[in-house]
């Protein structure tokens, strides 16, 4: 019997090709979405997980509070003596180990120069928390002073093929340090990617930072600092000590005598639970969102819905045609599970062929999938015991998930009544067909309006005005070496007239502001505290016209008036947040920032320096010289004539000033541009799986309409005999499915809504839901529908209807 059914089975196939062939199709692209996406998610949970002692590693991670109590600042690194504090305090914790990451870390070898933006100082504990696979040298060698280990590729790119071991290489053109090993580079899976692990007691050297400052300083939160703990341990325990521990260990009077957890708490994240659930202010690189890895998941479930849709939707409208054939075996003694099985089968044995093309499309497919997701994706994520036994059964699963319907239907004939040949499907089965074409479409719409408003919002992040001038700007990282010489610097920069402005500052738009400080404001003529949060940026008094930033009143800083020196902007949020309510209210005012105490000389107008993820920012601009050292950037505005004559310029200048830094540059709409890479990824992937959405259910509906009308080509025929046109014929079919898809429309409209409306809640600026999207998605859905049975419709009624009724 076995053998029969394979038989059968075959020639059903190859008779109602069109039907199987949209099966074998449908089946094989939903698996293959499935797929695709399947490795994604592998990959976003598998982050860190290379690691042996994965489960029982801790980050240390550190909330500011501000005004009102909340939130002002969450940082992912903490100051540097709560390492070794903690471990002192808590003698469950195995291990601890420090990192200090140096973004822009200038190394030489000979005539080699690179801006490293991936070293970082680490402790002796490094490698006893975090797997190091050494491919030679001793890891062990971090306990040393003045000692590196580097990655292969750092390796290869300074040394070739030498052997780096015993070599010495210049830092920062301050100090050597020896390579003492070389360690395979970590995977794409990890939430940091050091290339250079620099010793971090070199750190102890007072020219550098200082042993002193290390045990003492509690302001410079840089320092990411991570644990060990035993297998199965209650990290609630140590959580609950923390405030204890801060009121405990912090200097007394570190908070003016108020209790420092009051203030400021510690907060303990697992280590694999980094990269989806944590979005800080200083994440060492950008993490992903456990709320995409549903959506994603929440997708391929539904386009493969909408696939094992397809098939059931064509088995119980074929069922007229089978109807015979299960009479038959019914009177010669087939029982009904026997029946059941041979459908099944038959779905199974599609499924498993349609698995076998999609795992073909799904290696295709994945460098496109990698590129549009920002991830390196493999097929090895689904090497796993625990993937690909399941996905081994998932042909099984989706075979019975799509064939069961039918096999009970089908196998639920009356033999005396089919073999009579007045047997008609019934009114349920049609009605639950019907269904299952408004929840195919219902899905498809869906998607359709999400992938139109995430092409809305992205529109919108780079239409909306930012308050400066984006456009043409070339950043460059500031150099201590310019300390004294960079008004220099900026008159050689200007000597060529493509470069038009220069200025400097600790902080550039597109970054993060973490920097503030406490303020007093003149009341009555005294300075009393204001519960307000205004971070701050040291800028040059070149800053608002290099960025095209607008005064609302007042003036710009100015070398003309010594007083700058101590002097203030403020922008009109910072205005709101003081309690002004006009710029003519704050300027003269006398304030007090830090321990700096001067007046308030101008309002500038509000700018979007972070993503439009963040509400504006009370922001206050202090001059440089009176709040440390130059910092953070430089930016340059060229003409847009001749960018490249311009950046050979900068290039220039750079190594007439600087001639043992690499040159390394970027422009501000680059930097823009990855502030929003996520929702772009997102737009893409949209985009695709909503049109393999559509593409499956047009398939299906194909398929049904492609049935409907071959029951109903006498019925057309008749109608042409008396006179009926083609338009009145493509109304009488296609009017039924329209209407299917007009209801599914109307289900997918309030869902559609309500997933947007949650995701744009993300964005502090943000577009609208518009009415006309929806409207939109939904007349798509109807012309798609409309064109893919229009072509069949037109083939029957322009069929001679003689040909149709020559049988009678």
């Amino acid at each position: 019997m076995v053998f029969n059914y394979i038989k059968v089975a075959i020639r059903n196939f190859r008779r109602h090709s069109l039907t199987s062939f949209i099966n074998l199709t449908g089946l094989a692209v939903g698996l293959t979405c499935c797929l695709l996406i399947l490795v994604y998610i592998l990959h976003e949970l598998s982050y860190d997980r290379y690691n042996q002692k994965a489960d029982r590693i801790y980050r240390v991670s550190r909330v500011f509070n501000g005004s009102g109590g909340s939130v002002a600042l969450h940082l992912s690194c903490v100051a540097p003596p709560i390492g070794p504090l903690l471990k002192n305090e808590f003698p469950d914790i195995e291990a601890v180990t420090r990192l200090l990451q140096e973004p822009n870390l200038p190394v030489r070898y000979g005539d080699k120069k690179f801006n490293e933006t991936q070293s970082f100082m680490a402790d002796e504990n490094f490698p006893k928390i975090f797997d190091l696979d050494m491919v030679e040298g001793d890891a062990a060698a971090l306990k040393d002073p003045y000692m590196v280990l580097l990655s292969e590729t750092e390796a290869h790119k300074y040394f070739g093929n030498e052997d780096p071991v015993g070599k010495a290489i210049r830092v920062d053109d301050h100090f050597d340090v020896k390579v003492a090993g070389v360690y395979k580079s970590f995977p794409s899976n990890a939430h940091m990617h050091p290339e250079l692990l620099l010793s971090f007691s070199t750190l102890n050297n007072p020219q550098i930072y200082g042993e002193v400052g290390l045990r003492t300083n509690w302001g410079n939160n840089a320092f990411s600092t991570y644990f060990l703990v035993p297998p199965h341990y209650p990290i609630e325990k140590i959580q609950a000590q923390l405030p204890a521990f801060l009121d405990k260990r912090m200097p007394a009077g570190y908070y003016g005598g108020v209790h420092p957890s009051s203030m400021t708490s510690l907060e303990l994240m697992k280590l694999t639970d980094i990269h989806l659930h944590s979005h800080l202010d200083d994440e060492l690189e950008e993490n992903g969102d456990i709320n995409k890895v549903y959506i994603f998941g929440a997708i391929a479930l539904f386009i493969l819905l909408i696939a094992c849709i397809n098939y059931m939707n064509l088995a119980t409208a074929r069922s007229s045609i089978r109807a015979r054939e299960i009479g038959i075996r019914k009177t010669i003694g087939a029982l009904r599970k026997e029946l059941i099985f041979q459908f099944l089968s038959e779905s199974v044995a599609i499924t498993v062929l349609a698995m076998l093309i999609s795992l073909i499309l799904t290696a295709l497919m994945l460098p496109y999938m990698s590129n549009i997701s920002g991830r390196v994706l493999s097929m090895r994520a689904m090497g796993s015991p625990t993937v690909w036994v399941p996905l081994a059964l998932l042909p099984f699963f989706v075979g019975v998930l799509s064939g069961l319907y039918p096999a009970l239907f089908l196998s639920s004939f009356r033999p005396v009544l089919v073999l009579k040949g007045i047997f008609k499907a019934g009114g349920a089965d049609i009605s639950f067909r019907k269904a299952l074409v408004v929840l195919q479409f219902s899905i498809s719409i869906v998607l359709i309006i999400c992938t139109a408003v995430v092409f809305q919002q992205v529109k919108y992040i780079h239409n909306k005005p930012l308050g400066y001038d984006k456009d043409h700007l070339v950043v460059l990282r500031y150099q201590s070496d310019l300390d004294g010489k960079f008004d220099a610097f900026r008159n050689q920069l200007l000597s060529d007239t493509k470069v038009l402005d220069a200025t400097v500052s600790s902080r550039i738009p597109t970054g993060r502001l973490l920097d503030e400080q406490g303020i007093s404001v003149d009341r009555g003529g005294t300075l009393q505290p204001v519960n307000a949060d205004l971070k701050y940026v040291t800028v040059d008094d070149h800053f608002l016209p290099t960025y095209g930033m607008a005064m609302t009143e007042g003036r710009n800083f100015s070398r003309n008036y010594g007083s700058d020196s101590t002097n203030f902007l403020i922008n009109e949020t910072a205005l709101s947040a003081l309690g002004w309510k006009t710029p003519s209210e704050a300027l003269g005012k006398d304030i007090k920032y830090s321990a700096i105490r001067g007046k308030i000389i101008g309002v500038m107008k509000d700018i979007h320096f972070e993503s439009l993820h963040e509400r504006i920012t009370p922001i206050i601009l202090l001059y440089f010289g009176a709040h440390g050292h130059m910092g953070g950037r430089i930016t340059i505005r060229v003409s847009g004539k001749d960018i490249p004559g311009a950046i050979g310029h900068i290039a220039d200048t750079w190594k007439q000033f600087l001639p043992d830094k690499a040159f390394d540059y970027t422009f501000m709409d680059d930097n823009f541009d990855k502030l929003y890479k996520a929702e772009t990824n997102q737009e893409a992937i949209f985009t695709l799986f909503s049109g393999i959405a559509i593409v499956i259910a047009c398939l299906g509906l194909l398929g049904l309409s492609a049935f409907a009308i071959s029951q109903r080509v006498k019925e057309i025929g008749i109608r042409r005999v008396l006179g009926a046109g083609t338009a009145s014929i493509m109304q009488l079919i296609s009017v039924d499915f329209l209407k299917l898809v007009g209801i599914a429309a109307c289900i997918a409209f309030p869902v559609a809504w309500y997933a947007m409306y949650k995701w744009l809640e993300s964005f502090a600026y943000r577009t609208y839901l518009h009415w006309w999207v929806f409207l939109a998605a939904g007349i798509t859905a109807l012309v798609v529908a409309f064109v893919t049975i229009s072509a069949l419709v037109i083939k029957a009624a322009a069929t001679n209807p003689v040909k149709n009724l020559r049988s009678e």
